[in-house]
């Protein structure tokens, strides 16, 4: 009776005592671990590094873009500075023509008023006291004022004509070939063969060929 409940005993211990052992958890221990976690912390520190080469991409990229921007800044900072100089310098020009002008002008009104001043007032005059004694002597009456500015003007022009036909002798000389007829137009001589030269000089060298003789053949 004794030894069946030690045997009972025994066997309701065992099962106790295996069943915690078989839910104890494995754990990692040792370098194993270490390397994970060394792993673990690569990859992420790849996916960092890529991040940031990405971000410094950008950066370098945006960074060329501004130093172009910058210098083509300073390019047209150059180029409105020159034009400003440009700009300062013409309206100068344009002030001093503008003075210029008004200068020309006064003088221009002047002179045609001392003209007209002149011409109807003490020229006048004269000029009917000098007509009057011509004819009294029997002389044609001098030309108008106007008459006299027409040929004036006439005479300045032919010296400017002549003056640029000087500077320029080209323009003066006339083309080999060329001839002036009786109203100065230059008449173009006809170039190459007169009508009718070759054939006559063929027809006058046939004229003195000799034919052949026209003799009696001879009696056998």
């Amino acid at each position: 009776m004794a030894s069946s409940s030690a045997a009972a005993s025994s066997s309701s211990a065992q099962p106790s005592s295996s069943s915690p052992a078989a839910n104890t958890p494995l754990l990692a221990t040792g370098d194993w671990t270490k390397s994970l976690i060394q792993l673990a912390k690569t990859a992420e520190l790849k996916k960092h590094a890529l991040t940031l080469q990405l971000h410094t991409a950008h950066i370098l990229s945006a960074h060329a873009a501004l130093e172009q921007k910058n210098k083509a800044i300073q390019d047209l900072k150059e180029q409105k500075n020159k034009l400003e100089s440009e700009r300062q310098r013409l309206l100068n020009c344009l002030r001093e023509a503008d003075i210029q002008e008004a200068t020309l002008n006064k003088e221009v009104n002047d002179l045609q008023h001392k003209i007209k001043t002149i011409s109807e007032g003490e020229y006048a005059v004269a000029k009917q006291d000098v007509d009057r004694l011509r004819q009294e002597l029997g002389q044609p009456p001098l030309p108008s004022l106007q008459t006299t500015l027409e040929e004036k003007s006439a005479e300045y022009l032919k010296a400017l004509r002549l003056q640029a036909e000087t500077s320029n002798p080209s323009t003066g000389t006339k083309r080999a070939g060329e001839e002036l007829a009786g109203d100065g137009q230059p008449v173009k001589r006809p170039r190459g063969r007169p009508k009718g030269s070759k054939n006559s000089k063929s027809k006058s060298k046939t004229a003195s060929t000799p034919g052949p003789s026209t003799g009696g053949a001879p009696s056998a």
